[in-house]
C-alpha cells in the first residue's frame, strides 16, 4: 500500500482547541507526497478548558476518568468530521493533550485514550507516540522532525510557534530538533487578562514598550543555555516563564511586547549557523505565525542571512496535525517515526500504540 488517507488530531497546549486535518500521503519514487484534503479547528467549551487546565491537580481516579472521557470526546469529533465530509479514512493519528511531560522522571501523559477514540470513531487509531522513546532513554519529543525531514526538506529550519516554540533542522547529515521556549502559552495567557483569546496580529504587543528587567529575567533559566536533546513541559513553563510574568508589575501591553522580544531572541540563540552558501530559508508555522509583530521581530533578530517564510494559512494552522497523521502512517507501516538524534534515545524507534475498532 503506497497511498494512505489519515486524520491527524493535534490539540493545542495553550487550550485553544483541536486541529483536525484529513490528509492523503503517497509514497512515490522514494519520496512522500502529501495533500491536505479537509480541515477543521474545534474550540473547547469553558467546562472542558477548566477540566484540562486543572488535570494535573486532580486525583488519580479523576485523571483516569478524564483520560477516557477526553478520548470519547475526540472520537465523537472524528465521527462528526467523517460524516460531515463524507470521507473514508484508513486510520486516525492522535497526539493527545499533554498534561505531564518530565522525561527525566519517566513521566509523560497525553490525555485522550486511543481505545475510546477508536470505539467512537469506528476507525483504527494510532496514539501514545512518546512512551517508547522515553523508555529507550529519550525525551519523547519533539516528534515532528521526521515529518520536517521527509515532507518539508526544502527549508533549512522549520520553526513551529505553538504553545511552545520548537525548531528542527539537518546538520552534518543528522536531524536535530528541540523545544526553544514557551510561546503561545505566554502570549495567550496575557491576552486573556484583557478579555481576548489571543493577541490578533500582535497589535496589542506592538503598542507596548520593552521592559528590560522582565526581558532579562525571562532569559535567565539554565534551560536556554543547555545543549539538546531537551524539551519543555507545562510544568516548567508554569514554574519559570509564567511565574516571571506574573511577578512583574508592567502593563499587559508591555508584557506582551517584551515576551515577543524574548521569543524572537531565544529563536536567534537557538539557531546554529549552517555552513552553506546563500540565504537560509526559515519556515514559520503554528498559531504564533499569525502574530505579525512576532514574525517581524524574528526576522529582525535573525538578520539578512535568513529569510523567514510564513506559508499558506492551511500549512500554518495544520502542519502539526498533518505531520501527526504522517507519523501514524509510518507507525502503521512499521517504519521509524522518532529519531534518536533528536530525542537522545538509545535508538531510532517506531513509536505509537495501535487500537483497532
Amino acid at each position: 500500500m503506497d497511498t494512505y488517507h489519515v486524520i491527524g488530531l493535534m490539540p493545542g497546549t495553550s487550550l485553544d482547541g483541536i486541529d483536525i486535518a484529513y490528509c492523503r500521503f503517497t509514497y512515490k519514487k522514494e519520496n512522500w507526497i502529501y495533500e491536505i484534503l479537509n480541515t477543521s479547528t474545534l474550540t473547547y467549551s469553558n467546562t472542558l478548558i477548566d477540566s484540562l487546565r486543572d488535570a494535573e491537580t486532580t486525583t488519580a481516579r479523576q485523571l483516569i476518568a478524564l483520560h477516557h472521557a477526553y478520548g470519547k470526546f475526540l472520537g465523537q469529533q472524528v465521527h462528526q468530521f467523517v460524516t460531515q465530509h463524507g470521507i473514508a479514512p484508513d486510520l486516525v493519528a492522535s497526539h493527545g493533550h499533554t498534561i505531564f511531560h518530565q522525561p527525566d522522571q519517566h513521566t509523560s501523559l497525553q490525555l485522550g485514550h486511543g481505545a475510546y477514540i477508536a470505539s467512537e470513531a469506528s476507525l483504527p487509531v494510532v496514539c501514545d507516540f512518546r512512551t517508547l522513546d522515553i523508555a529507550l532513554g529519550g525525551q519523547g519529543a519533539p516528534l515532528v522532525p521526521i515529518g520536517d525531514e521527509l515532507l518539508f526538506k526544502e527549508y533549512d529550519y522549520c520553526i513551529n510557534l505553538g504553545g511552545i516554540a520548537n525548531v528542527s533542522y539537518s546538520q552534518q547529515g543528522k536531524r536535530m530538533a528541540f523545544d526553544i521556549c514557551a510561546c503561545n502559552m505566554l502570549l495567550n495567557t496575557l491576552a486573556n487578562l484583557i478579555s481576548k483569546p489571543y493577541d490578533d496580529k500582535g497589535e496589542t504587543a506592538r503598542q507596548g514598550e520593552m521592559q528590560q528587567t522582565l526581558f532579562q529575567t525571562l532569559n535567565q533559566p539554565a534551560y536556554f543555555s543547555s545543549s539538546p536533546p531537551k524539551s519543555l513541559g507545562k510544568e516548567w513553563v508554569l514554574r519559570n516563564s509564567l511565574q516571571t510574568i506574573s511577578d512583574d508589575n508592567s502593563s499587559v501591553q508591555d508584557k506582551l511586547h517584551t515576551v515577543c522580544h524574548h521569543i524572537a531572541f531565544q529563536i536567534r540563540q537557538a539557531l546554529p549557523t549552517l555552513h552553506q552558501q546563500g540565504v537560509h530559508r526559515v519556515l514559520l508555522t503554528g498559531g504564533g505565525a499569525f502574530n505579525t509583530f512576532l514574525a517581524e521581530l524574528i526576522q529582525q533578530y535573525l538578520g539578512d542571512k535568513y529569510k523567514v517564510e510564513v506559508p499558506a494559512p492551511e500549512i500554518v494552522s495544520f502542519k502539526e496535525a498533518l505531520i501527526f497523521a504522517f507519523l501514524g502512517v509510518l507507525r502503521w507501516r512499521g517504519e521509524y517515526n522518532c529519531l534518536k538524534s533528536v530525542t537522545g534515545a538509545s535508538q531510532d524507534n517506531v513509536g505509537g500504540a495501535i487500537y483497532l475498532a
